[in-house]
């Protein structure tokens, strides 16, 4: 009995150590499991992606990013002035799985906020790929996630 309260004791210690930002916005039981972060840049383009001529393309700032999954917004992120945004996931409520076969980013700040030629309708929408998971110490793994490719929805 001594032994498993030790376990127990020093399992929840380690976590703490190795999760403060884990702990910090999803409570000590995210740390334990892993984060899904969704994160990547908004370009000013009429697709939303860098264009042909790359680090010269302007990017999208203060434009608003939903996680819709299943049709209704789970979260939100707003691009700060680089056009980056971040989305973290609570692993309790979402499955990395599900979160890429039934969730898509969408932009619904009108392009012609950010650029006067692009159109003043419609929005941007794109769905999710995995590039990979991230070790943070013994215990947090973050599944990271990046737009697929956003496409104009008129």
């Amino acid at each position: 009995m001594a032994f498993k309260t030790f376990l127990f004791v020093s399992l929840v210690i380690a976590a703490i150590l190795a999760a403060p930002v884990a702990e910090a916005q999803l409570g000590l039981i995210g740390g334990l499991l892993g984060l899904i972060r969704i994160q990547g840049t908004l370009f000013c383009t009429a697709d939303g992606n860098m264009g042909a001529n790359g680090t010269a393309t302007p990017v999208f700032p203060n434009a608003l990013v939903q996680l819709q999954c299943g049709g209704n917004v789970v979260s939100t992120s707003t691009t700060n002035g680089s056009g980056m945004f971040s989305i973290l996931l609570d692993p309790l409520n979402y499955i990395l799985s599900s979160v890429l076969s039934d969730c898509n980013l969408k932009v619904d700040t009108p392009l012609i906020s950010c650029n006067s030629s692009l159109p003043a309708l419609g929005g941007l929408l794109s769905p999710l790929r995995f590039i990979g998971n991230t070790a943070l110490g013994a215990l947090l793994s973050v599944a990271n996630i990046i737009p697929a490719g956003f496409r104009f929805v008129p």
